[in-house]
């Protein structure tokens, strides 16, 4: 007969304390089986020369930047339009969980890094790269920096927009478009950008919407009430967004918006 699982916990368990007495009462076995515990030293040491200051300061802006990286992708790309488009067309189709969230977020994801990588080519040549070879200053990087992402959020911002927050701000009328602070620019794109997701949403609920209207239409006049609509029209959106190549229509047409050319 074999041993059961709790005689075999109590003969382990016996034989680990007898192991530890052991060890216990035999110094010299005890001093070979220490191990050396690892210490942690932490300590400020005042900086020698300006460039060790300069370090110091580029790190924390590094952790900052890092920090407010979700951020930045979400408010300062085209990942707003492409997630909310997403949910729409989602939505429309009447697939609650298909795609999948993960699914979603991944393409919009590669997608805005698809649209952004021009922005972020010139931002490396022009800023960047310079500043790792200390050819200009991280101010004058800073500066060249805004640039290509000013172009891109000006292309694509209304000028309502900015003119309601211009006001909001109380401060001078901008001159020009270089004149238009950041602080202002940001979130009037992000009210233009959720504009116009939901009227491209609105578009592309307007076909399923129809399908969906003729087929409750036809269940209520063959006395079908208590058969859910939804059932019936769900496999006729599913065959009219495949057979017009919809993701590809879709997709497409985004990134037209956003200036791409095929």
């Amino acid at each position: 007969m074999g041993f059961k699982p709790v005689k075999v916990l109590i003969l382990f368990f016996a034989c680990l304390l007898a192991v530890i007495a052991f060890i216990g009462l035999s110094p010299d076995i005890a001093q070979a089986v220490t191990f050396p515990i690892p210490s942690l030293k932490i300590g400020l040491e005042p900086a020698s020369t300006p460039e060790d200051v300069a370090v110091v300061l580029e790190i924390v802006a590094l952790l900052t930047i890092l920090s407010l990286a979700p951020s930045i992708l979400i408010l300062m790309t085209p990942f707003t339009r492409i997630i909310v488009v997403f949910h729409f067309l989602r939505q429309a189709i009447g697939t609650q969980t298909s795609p999948p969230n993960q699914v979603i977020v991944g393409l919009a994801l590669f997608m805005t890094f698809f649209i952004m990588r021009p922005v972020g080519q010139e931002i490396y040549d022009k800023a960047l790269n310079p500043y790792l070879e200390n050819r200009i200053t991280y101010k004058e990087a800073f500066h060249e920096a805004q640039i290509p992402i000013r172009n891109y959020l000006l292309v694509n911002t209304r000028e309502a927009d900015i003119a309601m927050f211009v006001k909001g701000a109380k401060v001078a009328k901008p001159e020009n478009r270089d004149d238009v602070s950041l602080l202002i620019l940001v979130p009037a794109y992000v009210i233009s950008e959720l504009k116009t997701a939901f009227i491209i949403g609105f578009v592309l609920y307007v076909p399923f919407l129809v399908i969906d209207m003729v087929v409750a239409s036809v269940l209520l006049a063959m006395g079908m009430m208590m058969l859910p609509p939804v059932m019936i029209s769900m496999p006729f959106k599913l065959m009219l967004f495949v057979l017009v190549d919809g993701w590809n229509l879709l997709i497409g047409s985004m990134m037209k918006s956003f200036g791409i050319t095929f």
